[in-house]
């Protein structure tokens, strides 16, 4: 009769656990801040008849736009061709505090072989270990889609010194190398770099 009452009472409880339903877990909320580097008077690197300003705001629209992902919110430090100073980027970043800044640039260099991205973190910066971690994942994503990194370095770039959160500064190629100029200035490559960044955004956790 015992071993009657210990079936039925075990049997009451899994068929009671069957019917609780399960707890759901809201996704966390990523927030990204694209800062696109100079703009308005500031033109930034300069080859021909293209600009740094131009080109990188060319590719944070791109990088905005390919967000499909509803728990992902992209901000920008500017949305058009206006000088937006140092100091106005970084109270804009602190003030959100972001999951991550990637602060897009475009290089140029008196020699013309020197070719390729570039990324960038800072000692200085309070959570440096993570933002070489986010530079890491992103080098890997650029390799993996045939683009070429150069090493990831240390800089004490404004930016990323003061912005109290994870920063990494990307130069995407240099603008005075043939090879990369054709890359940075050509919509189907802007939409490559633009689905790459936003493929290492849409895995942030």
């Amino acid at each position: 009769m015992k071993n009657t009452t210990k079936l039925f009472l075990a049997l009451t409880a899994l068929i009671s656990f069957a019917f609780v339903k399960p707890k759901f877990i809201e996704p966390k909320q990523i927030n990204v801040v694209i800062d696109a580097s100079h703009g308005g008077y500031d033109s930034g690197a300069k080859v021909g008849g293209f600009t740094e300003k131009q080109i990188v705001e060319q590719i944070t629209h791109k990088i905005y736009a390919l967000n499909k992902n509803k728990n992902v919110v992209i901000h920008l430090t500017r949305s058009s061709d206006t000088f937006v100073s140092l100091v106005e980027r970084t109270n804009t970043i602190n003030a959100l505090k972001p999951d991550l800044v990637l602060s897009l640039h475009v290089n140029s260099n008196s020699n013309k072989n020197k070719s390729g991205m570039e990324m960038y973190v800072a000692n200085e910066n309070k959570s440096s270990e993570m933002s070489l971690a986010f530079a890491g994942k992103l080098y890997d994503k650029f390799i993996n889609n045939n683009l070429k990194v150069n090493e990831i370095k240390n800089a004490k770039f404004y930016i990323l010194k003061k912005s109290e959160v994870p920063a990494v500064l990307v130069e995407l190629g240099y603008l005075s190398n043939e090879s990369d100029s054709k890359y940075l200035t050509d919509e189907k490559e802007q939409n490559r770099l633009a689905e790459t960044i936003i493929d290492f955004i849409s895995e942030l956790k």
